[in-house]
């Protein structure tokens, strides 16, 4: 069976109306018999030649055009998800007047073909007589583009070439959307999103909606996000409030697992891990290659430096040191994330700095700026890694978190 609203729907700049009401014969790949029953209410006749109503010649033309588009996409050949458009219109002639009351007997035979163009010859009838006949110039091009007939996208949405769209998802007027994404069924993406080329987001996902801020008005505020990031399920990801800059920005290559959740600018970098629940409140930094735990919470306005562990189901109130392993509630120092940096590929020669620049912090007997002070003098601790712990320390506003872990509490999570 085939089904002429959806063919017709990759028929580029057709008229807005069906044209075609029934197939009456098909032979596949090399013709294709329709009929048009013109009835005084059709559309076109509204103020055309009032009191003396006629279908323009040129819609004759367009319905043509929708018999032979539904025949070369019909072809078994024909490249998946093809879109077709009229190039050209050889030797029209109109033999007599088509009025209401009329069925339009559309004969479309397929001639020359190329790849890209294909020549068909179309002629309309009225009974056994011609009353308009044509040569069609028509050209296919292959569209990798798929949106689910369920689907609701708002026409002034941009979707990028190659992505696709799944069932029941919904994307809003102001969204953009890069070329091969993938939109999962029942997701939705709202507001003034930007999208990365190649990102995946999954059903029932929730992307640019407004943010969970009792201070926000509905200001014109974004959602940035990258390239090949992932979305798991249920996942959900605010844009950004007036107060707070106005964006949400999420980099590159990250990945967050079903239920992970980033509030309102927040700002994340590239290939990051959120393990499932794992929640940003508004305001935080998560900087490159970090990874978020299993259902822990970063409190608002903290920072997570890179390469840093934050473990599972802990509460993070101050900002997270790069390159270290964060655990607990409230979270705890556990050292230097040194499986997590040899994957990373850091050389054993930094590993051993940034080792012994954690035993100033946190095993020697000085405070922070002491410890701080010894690691600026230690000239054999000097690379840029370590340099750029010591200036994350400098800078935090909330504090970091350099209290140890007990012996208790190794305890109680070794048990666990």
């Amino acid at each position: 069976m085939i089904n002429i609203p959806i063919l017709l729907d990759r028929l580029c700049y057709r008229c807005p109306s069906l044209l075609v009401d029934a197939i009456a014969e098909h032979e596949v790949g090399r013709r294709l018999v329709a009929v048009k029953n013109v009835t005084v209410n059709e559309e076109f006749f509204q103020g055309h030649f009032p009191g003396t109503p006629l279908m323009p010649g040129v819609l004759m033309l367009e319905a043509l055009s929708q018999v032979a588009a539904i025949l070369l996409l019909q072809r078994e050949n024909a490249p998946p998800r093809a879109r077709v458009y009229l190039r050209g219109v050889n030797d029209a002639k109109f033999r007599r007047q088509v009025v209401p009351g009329d069925r339009l007997r559309l004969e479309v035979s397929l001639g020359r073909q190329r790849a890209s163009l294909a020549r068909t010859k179309a002629t309309a009838y009225v009974g056994d007589q011609i009353v308009a006949e044509a040569e069609l110039l028509l050209g296919l091009v292959p569209d990798r583009t798929e949106i689910d007939a369920t689907a609701i996208v708002h026409p002034r949405a941009e979707i990028g070439e190659g992505t696709v769209i799944g069932p029941h998802a919904t994307i809003g007027p102001r969204v953009r959307i890069g070329p091969n994404c993938r939109i999962g069924a029942s997701s939705v993406i709202d507001g003034w999103t930007e999208i990365g080329e190649g990102t995946e987001i999954f059903p029932f996902a929730s992307v640019g909606l407004i943010p969970q801020d009792l201070k926000f008005r509905g200001e014109e505020t974004r959602l940035v996000i990258g390239r090949r990031n992932i979305f798991r399920e249920f996942v959900t990801i605010h844009r950004g409030t007036h107060g707070g800059g106005g964006v949400t920005r999420i980099g590159d290559h990250n990945l967050f697992m079903a239920y992970a959740h980033v509030a309102h600018d927040c700002q994340v970098g590239t290939e990051t891990i959120f393990a499932n629940g794992a929640t940003l409140a508004g305001h935080v930094l998560v900087e490159d290659y970090a990874t978020i735990g299993a259902f822990s919470g970063v409190h608002q306005y903290c920072r997570v430096g890179r390469h840093a562990f934050i473990g599972g189901y802990s509460v993070v109130t101050k900002d997270a040191l790069p390159f270290a392993k964060t655990v607990g509630n409230r979270a705890r120092i556990y050292g230097l994330n040194t499986i997590g940096l040899m994957r990373r590929g850091f050389s054993p020669d930094v590993i051993s700095k940034l080792k012994r620049t954690f035993r100033y912090l946190l095993q020697s007997k000085l405070n922070t700026t002491s410890a701080l002070q010894q690691i600026r003098e230690d000239r054999s601790l000097a690379c840029t890694d370590v340099q750029y712990l010591l200036d994350f320390i400098r800078t935090s506003q909330r504090g970091v978190i350099l209290r140890r872990a007990t012996r208790r509490v190794d305890e109680v999570l070794a048990d666990e």
